[in-house]
């Protein structure tokens, strides 16, 4: 599981022209699951953009956690995350998971995220989305459960 985490003043997604989820302060994920990800992978995904300590503090360190700063989480389907571009100029994204299992993990995520106490808004899973944004710093970090699993 890849997760683009990046710290936000406001954040925002639409399909349609509709608003289907917006944050003020807080973080907005860009969610790509990938062939194979399991609980395992979405746990240590999950944990880690909960605490993740990027909000300043009173000294003005990144020391705060989302929750500890009062802030609030977008999350938004991205399977463009596995895009695998070493050959040739069009991506591959044979690497990322089929979409019935893509969409049951995207929705555990965000159920995963509610239940640490966290208001958490979402995009419409497949939907062609436009998501605009104000990145706070910037402030941007990537995350990859292969990584460390």
């Amino acid at each position: 599981m890849r997760a683009v985490v990046q710290r936000v003043g406001h954040a925002g997604v639409k399909v349609d022209g509709d608003t289907v989820g917006s944050i003020e302060k807080g973080l907005l994920v860009f969610l790509g699951v990938g062939e194979g990800d399991t609980d395992k992978d979405l746990r240590y995904i999950a944990d880690k953009t909960v605490g993740l300590r990027i909000f300043p503090d009173e000294d003005g360190k990144m020391n705060l956690s989302v929750k500890d700063a009062g802030g609030e989480v977008l999350v938004v389907s991205q399977f463009t995350l596995y895009g695998d571009c070493r050959k040739g100029k069009r991506p591959s994204f044979t690497s990322s998971m089929e979409p019935a299992g893509a969409e049951k993990m995207y929705g555990q995520f965000i159920e995963y995220i509610e239940s640490c106490g966290i208001k958490t808004a979402h995009g419409s899973f497949g939907a062609d989305m436009k998501v605009e944004l104000l990145n706070d710093g910037p402030v941007t970090i990537l995350l990859d459960s292969s990584k460390i699993l």
